[in-house]
């Protein structure tokens, strides 16, 4: 019995998908300058309290025990069966001691940790931050460049790993435009679990337009008289299953750590997961549109 592949058209609405995601792209920078980013206590500096309750209260029964302390934006991450993660401003040991005796008052308490960031480290994880995001993708770049060194049609090798820095900063800042809807409307924090969520989001959603972009390179330099457009249509179809399966069963792990891993991974795998599916859709959707698009520019350059 032969197997069936339908045929999809990837490319029918090629027009299309780069609006709908110039779109996204948009109201995720407006959402970034508008709103800002809330950045946590490893950016901006502040102390870090755990402790186990022995019958943990509600968040709201913690904050207006500790209103009057002056502790500055709190956030309370229940953890584990019993207990809390409150980060605040930075305080000394008489106000831990203090926050412990009012925590003590609601329940037996049990303390975990107590640690202090002080604002020059978090000014030089931001700074670091910054630069390895940089860095990682100049070297997706040099690398994309080298591994399609063999493809110059009809565009060179460089253009390939130029469209795919293109489409990965889709990949990061959709999920960061995210974030600052909420940490505006649910005061979640923007700190290190998030960061190192979106430099996974890098190098994993690099190997979908790896992927996508070998595929297209074999055809090429298998076929070297058809269209362009049929070389990608058909390159897409080869790898949509592969792409789909490896994304889904991704995200099915990701799925069962948010819901199931506890307020310390909530965040970091919800970014992991808005960024995958982007970084899917980019890969299949985004990018090889703009390979076309980049190709029709040349070609109307050299003709002008």
């Amino acid at each position: 019995m032969a197997l069936v592949i339908m045929k999809i058209n990837f490319l029918k609405y090629k027009i299309i998908y780069p609006i709908f995601f110039g779109i996204l792209f948009s109201a995720s920078l407006f959402s970034i300058f508008y709103f800002g980013l809330k950045p946590g206590i490893d950016f901006t500096g502040g102390s870090i309290l755990e402790v186990d309750f022995e019958i943990r209260p509600e968040n709201q029964v913690i904050q207006e025990k500790l209103k009057d302390l002056n502790l500055g934006d709190l956030v309370i991450q229940p953890t584990g069966e019993k207990g809390v993660i409150i980060r605040m401003k930075e305080i000394d040991e008489s106000m831990h001691q203090q926050i412990n005796s009012k925590l003590g008052e609601i329940s037996k308490i049990e303390e975990k940790r107590f640690e202090n960031i002080g604002p020059v480290i978090g000014k030089e994880l931001r700074q670091k931050t910054i630069i390895l995001i940089l860095i990682s993708l100049v070297a997706l770049l040099i690398y994309i460049a080298i591994s399609f060194r063999k493809v110059s049609r009809p565009i060179s090798s460089w253009q390939y790993g130029a469209i795919s820095i293109i489409t990965l900063t889709f990949d990061v800042l959709i999920p960061i435009g995210v974030f600052t809807l909420l940490g505006r409307f649910y005061n979640v924090q923007f700190n290190i679990p998030i960061v190192t969520a979106l430099l996974t989001i890098l190098g994993y959603t690099i190997n979908d337009k790896v992927i996508v972009f070998d595929r297209v390179r074999e055809n090429l330099l298998r076929s070297r008289q058809e269209n362009f457009e049929t070389i990608l249509n058909q390159s897409l179809n080869q790898i949509l299953t592969r792409s789909l399966s490896t994304g889904s069963c991704t995200l099915f792990v990701l799925f069962s750590i948010l819901f199931l891993g506890g307020e310390t991974l909530k965040y970091f795998s919800l970014t992991l997961i808005i960024g995958i599916i982007i970084g899917t859709l980019t890969s299949l959707f985004l990018a090889p549109p703009l390979l076309l698009l980049w190709l029709k520019w040349r070609k109307r350059g050299s003709l002008a």
